[in-house]
């Protein structure tokens, strides 16, 4: 048997001997300890808020959520200083909503989103895997 093809039989058992809770459990653990700050400023329909812990991941993907919104006339993500965990988004709505609304919909619309990545991620894994089951069995 080729060494490659080993390190991958090799690699994909240790991925099965993983529990996969273990690391959404982490992540879990740290998401708790983040916090989400209104800045001063901030009105009905135009506010910034600062998000601790978080970078260019989650600002380019929540101002994309965001701005699908048609409530929505502004939103922009910025990263204060490379050194600090934080990210500041700004989010101007029309009188229709208020800005943390707007931020509220946008968090549930992204998660929505990953849940249909997610979903679509592990259906293909798992038909990948049984194609190469199959493959191997025959």
């Amino acid at each position: 048997m080729p060494s490659s093809v080993h390190s991958q039989d090799q690699d994909q058992s240790m991925l099965d001997a993983q529990p996969e809770q273990t690391q959404f459990e982490n992540e879990e653990f740290e998401m708790e300890k983040k916090s989400i700050v209104v800045l001063p400023g901030a009105t009905e329909t135009a506010a910034s808020f600062q998000f601790e812990g978080e970078d260019h991941t989650l600002g380019n993907a929540l101002r994309y959520v965001i701005m699908k919104n048609p409530s929505v006339e502004f939103c922009g993500y910025t990263i204060p200083h490379p050194s600090e965990a934080k990210m500041n988004i700004r989010i101007q709505t029309y009188d229709s909503t208020t800005a943390v609304e707007a931020l509220e919909k946008g968090l549930d619309d992204l998660m929505d989103l990953c849940d249909v990545v997610t979903d679509k991620f592990t259906t293909a894994r798992d038909e990948f895997n049984a194609a190469q089951q199959d493959r191997m069995t025959a």
